[in-house]
């Protein structure tokens, strides 16, 4: 259970990077043997490109490997970086945190407004779901590498 945890965010994306490619594949495949194009693709790939963006950032989180300007970080005393760590954290939560409300705004008026996709027809919620979820994974991770950077002995470098 602990390993699927670990790389929920890999497994994800690596499944909708996989079905966005052969969906794009069977398009291109259908438009040039038909010259009849299959459009509801399009509106997958899409959606699927704002799944990978926001579960690739949590990748990105749970690495430690989103871009930082470390200038002021680098130059404090060792004892004043667990400070910086904790502050960061809490910028970060807070953005996120209010993301993730707004994004839960955008689904509940989808979802009262019943509307629907342009292709598929089905209802737009269903597609706006993932980015709140999303901003919830990347809480989730900034938490455990802020964990873990305040736990590390001596210097808690990021």
């Amino acid at each position: 259970m602990r390993s699927v945890w670990r790389h929920l965010e890999e497994v994800i994306c690596g499944c909708v990077f996989l079905c966005m490619t052969l969906l794009g594949f069977i398009n291109v495949a259908v438009r040039n043997l038909t010259n009849y194009s299959l459009a509801s693709t399009q509106e997958l790939i899409i959606n699927g490109m704002v799944l990978l963006t926001v579960f690739g950032a949590a990748i990105a989180a749970k690495k430690g490997q989103h871009l930082a300007v470390t200038v002021f970080y680098d130059l404090v005393p060792a004892s004043f970086k667990r400070a910086l760590v904790v502050l960061s954290t809490l910028l970060i939560i807070a953005t996120l945190a209010l993301c993730t409300l707004f994004t839960v705004t955008l689904l509940s008026h989808q979802f009262t407004s019943g509307v629907v996709s342009s292709a598929l027809q089905i209802p737009q919620w269903y597609y706006t779901l993932i980015v709140p979820l999303g901003f919830l994974m990347l809480m989730i991770r900034q938490l455990e590498l802020a964990i873990a950077e305040f736990r590390r002995p001596g210097d808690a470098s990021c």
